[in-house]
């Protein structure tokens, strides 16, 4: 697998991701429909022309699960037991349709995990931003990662 193992990640490691994806009109009402979100800034195009934007904005919380996404290949990709939690999430800037977003990730801080001796913890700051560099999105995770496996 891709991902990195606990050993694998230290303070201050950062990754630059390479993939990236460019967010539809499609994208947006699906997810939006599909999460119970009636919000008409992003399924009501006439509505959405009154408002400050004059369009429909991206749904922020597709903006998030896209940013931890675009991080999985390069960090935790078949080496996580799982996400503990997010924080200090934030939507500095809107997205549109039609925006391309790239992440980039900074490993914060790791620990050994206390009850699980073949885990540890990492918490990352994920940061995501449209194809003008503009900061969209940013969070802190903390991952359960997998050490290596004995022999490994």
């Amino acid at each position: 697998m891709a991902g990195l193992y606990f050993e694998e990640f230290h303070e201050g490691q950062h990754f630059r991701h390479e993939l990236r994806r460019t967010v539809s009109e499609a994208d947006n009402t699906m997810f939006s429909l599909m999460s119970m979100n009636p919000q008409p800034l992003h399924i009501d195009a006439q509505f959405a022309e009154g408002t400050e934007w004059g369009e429909r904005l991206f749904n922020s919380m597709f903006t998030f699960a896209i940013l931890v996404g675009l991080s999985v290949q390069d960090t935790t990709l078949g080496t996580t037991a799982g996400n503990l939690g997010f924080s200090e999430v934030t939507f500095p800037a809107p997205v549109f349709h039609g925006d391309t977003l790239r992440a980039e990730t900074t490993v914060l801080s790791l620990r050994e995990s206390r009850s699980r001796p073949t885990q540890g913890l990492v918490e990352f700051e994920h940061r995501c931003f449209k194809q003008d560099d503009t900061l969209v999105a940013r969070c802190k995770r903390t991952a359960l990662m997998l050490k290596r496996p004995d022999g490994a």
